[in-house]
């Protein structure tokens, strides 16, 4: 379905969540949020070829040495990576395998600046020998001046500003002044500023707008929303047991079992934490929105639940894995139809709906707001482009399993995001994980485009991708829900499992992938992480393998699709002159296809070139529509040998396809030496 709000530039919009609250029966110092955790406890190490590999239940002191330990030795670090004198490593967290492998997530900075898509991953072994580095950028940090015009920051302040109030922010100032960086992300290393713009969205969500502009020219790089949305509706959970505290004579929403998480009622306020809920009896709520505790207790009831699946399922203390938790505040502003996750206040915050009648205190929306925060604490995925969706998903994928996790009977566990709210009004739900495109905005598969979405529609692809590993393709009823999963090859995929699938990703998030990784990554990010628990060549590492296939991402674990299509090329070589030359083009002649070209359409390019970094690459369709391939960027890899895919079924398929290159960087010279199209 569309969301209530939709963004083209920043991460606003539909999450998902649930249905109606509940009558809630509350005994302080509970320490489960559901009857028997151990029963949902994913991939048993009997399932595990190589248990080793599964993560370690860390306690926060046990972490905190290991923190320490990696940040006393940063300047070896570096050196064994062959980083620049300019360059630190700081130390953003730890993760451990159970035989004793590490993985510790590295920032950097440049002569004292941040360094912004720099981060990095050290895979060390129990004997502390590197095993693997995962870089967010492989663009060599080095060169770069550090000195910036006078009125460099009044220009970033300005350029925020603008960007904000197209975004419907009315602040007429920057929350702070701009910081100055190394921007990296896009891999050429930039000197920039970082502004932050605060205020409120034009739905009422509050602005965390960062701005990144070139500190040089004043231009706009790139920008990126930091509050994290959905939007939805509660649900009845039934009778559920709360951890709570005692305070003199009356009882708080403390739960001081699962790191002191607190629930906070803001009573339509839009700021600060409200007041705590509190009162005489340790019985909150009574089913009805009316009973302003039962949002209060619907929220407490998501935190704890997500807090034990974290906890009993990948052994993590807390979203950051330091036993502290976060904290909840509901009843938030007016009517307001969202509710989003804030890493500035590591909280949650959920809105009451439409005319105030539907509190978004449900558990769907808990499990996924909550997992934003873990993967800020890990990952880190930019909330922008391809690593924005995979954000989204991974709340989507997180929250999923929460739901399946608590083995709620009043809310079974199930693929279909938001079914129980009706904000189609047609019954349908918020979002479908078997076939995203249901939802009229989401992608079933990649495309080279897929990353110009809302984020809650880029996530389509991985979310599709969970479904198909975790129960297959095809029509099947799992949990009396029909599903019916279609694949973008036409070929079938094997389920894994569901339990496996989420294990798979949630190692990938926290040992694999980085801030800037994107759909290609997050293929070659699940697959190691499933050749290291289950062995390579195992059906494990083939379902993940064949699941991304059938997303359109990489190749079948066999060696792709029998069924190549029908194929135009040209092997004429076109030269390519040097920057600043102009654009050049290679041309093939399609006929015979009836109708509009497909969403998948396959372009292959071979460019021989000493840096391909300086090309710039689009298919132009007959009619003239653009699409980019490639922008200029920092790679110095030499030679291009690559097949992108292009949704182009919005254009005629026969007629003249153009590749268009140009070189954007001066000392290099190229030739196209084949351009292929498949239909």
């Amino acid at each position: 379905m569309k969301s209530t709000h939709r963004r083209n530039t920043t991460a606003m919009g539909a999450l998902f969540a649930a249905a109606a609250l509940l009558t809630v029966g509350v005994q302080a110092g509970t320490a489960n949020a559901q009857p028997d955790p151990s029963t949902n406890a994913a991939a048993p190490k009997g399932q595990v070829r190589n248990p080793g590999a599964l993560p370690a239940q860390l306690t926060p002191s046990q972490r905190a040495e290991l923190i320490a330990k990696a940040q006393s030795t940063t300047a070896a670090t570096a050196k064994e990576l062959g980083l620049g004198p300019q360059e630190k490593l700081l130390v953003h967290d730890v993760v451990k395998d159970q035989d004793g492998t590490t993985h510790t997530r590295y920032e950097r900075t440049y002569e004292g600046l941040p360094v912004l898509g720099g981060d990095l991953v050290v895979n060390r072994t129990a004997a502390d020998r590197t095993q693997s580095v995962s870089k967010a950028s492989e663009a060599k940090l080095q060169g770069v001046s550090t000195s910036a015009p006078a009125d460099a920051p009044a220009t970033a302040s300005a350029k925020a500003l603008d960007a904000a109030k197209a975004v419907g922010s009315k602040a007429d100032k920057a929350d702070a002044a701009p910081r100055k960086i190394v921007w990296m992300a896009n891999g050429v290393p930039t000197l920039a500023y970082e502004t932050v713009v605060g205020g409120l969205q034009d739905d009422g969500t509050p602005n965390q707008l960062h701005v990144i502009t070139d500190a040089k020219t004043g231009a706009k790089l790139h920008q990126w929303q930091g509050i994290e949305t959905g939007v939805g509706n509660t649900h009845y959970s039934g009778q559920v047991t709360l951890g709570t505290s005692s305070s003199g004579s009356n009882f708080t929403l403390n739960d001081a079992a699962r790191g002191g998480h607190k629930t906070y009622n803001l009573n339509h306020g839009t700021s600060g934490t409200g007041s705590l809920f509190t009162q005489s009896t340790d019985t909150w709520g009574n089913g009805a929105n009316s009973n302003a505790a039962t949002a209060g207790a619907d929220a407490a009831y998501g935190a704890g639940v997500t807090w034990d699946f974290y906890k009993n399922v990948f052994g993590r203390s807390g979203i950051r894995g330091d036993g502290v938790a976060a904290y909840s505040r509901v009843h938030y502003g007016n009517a307001y139809v969202n509710a989003f996750w804030d890493d500035g206040c590591f909280c949650m915050t959920y809105g009451d709906g439409t005319n105030n009648n539907d509190p978004l205190t449900s558990l769907d929306v808990a499990g996924h707001e909550m997992s934003h925060g873990v993967t800020a604490a890990t990952a880190g995925l930019e909330y922008s482009n391809e690593s924005g969706g995979l954000n989204e998903a991974t709340s989507d994928i997180m929250g999923t399993s929460v739901e399946f996790y608590a083995n709620n009977p009043s809310d079974p566990g199930d693929y279909l995001i938001g079914e129980k709210i009706d904000i189609n009004g047609n019954g349908t739900p918020l979002r479908y994980m078997d076939k995203p495109s249901k939802d009229g905005g989401s992608a079933d598969a990649w495309y080279s485009g897929v990353g110009n979405l809302d984020v809650h529609y880029s996530s389509g692809p991985a979310n599709h991708w969970f479904y198909l590993a975790s129960e297959g393709s095809g029509a099947k009823v799992v949990g009396g829900v029909s599903y019916n999963s279609p694949t973008s090859d036409g070929l079938p995929v094997t389920a894994i499992g569901r339990d496996k699938a989420q294990l798979i990703w949630y190692k990938a998030l926290t040992t694999k992938f980085n801030s800037t990784t994107d759909y290609a990554g997050a293929r070659a990010g699940t697959i190691a992480a499933a050749t290291e628990l289950y062995g390579a060549g195992s059906a494990e590492v083939n379902g993940v393998t064949d699941a991304w296939a059938a997303v359109n991402v990489g190749a079948r674990s066999g060696g792709g699709n029998p069924n190549p299509g029908k194929v135009f090329e040209s092997t004429t070589r076109v030269a390519i002159p040097d920057s600043p030359g102009p654009a050049v083009t290679s041309s093939v002649a399609v006929t015979g296809i009836t109708g509009n070209a497909p969403s998948t359409l396959k372009v292959g390019v071979k460019i021989t070139h000493t840096y391909i970094g300086d090309l710039q690459i689009d298919l132009v369709a007959p009619n003239g529509t653009s699409y980019r391939l490639q922008n200029s960027s920092g790679d110095s890899t030499a030679n291009l040998d690559k097949t992108y895919t292009v949704n182009a079924s919005a254009v005629a398929a026969n007629g003249t396809w153009k590749l268009k290159v140009q070189d954007k960087g001066a000392a290099d010279v190229g030739t196209i030496t084949d351009f292929k199209l498949t239909f």
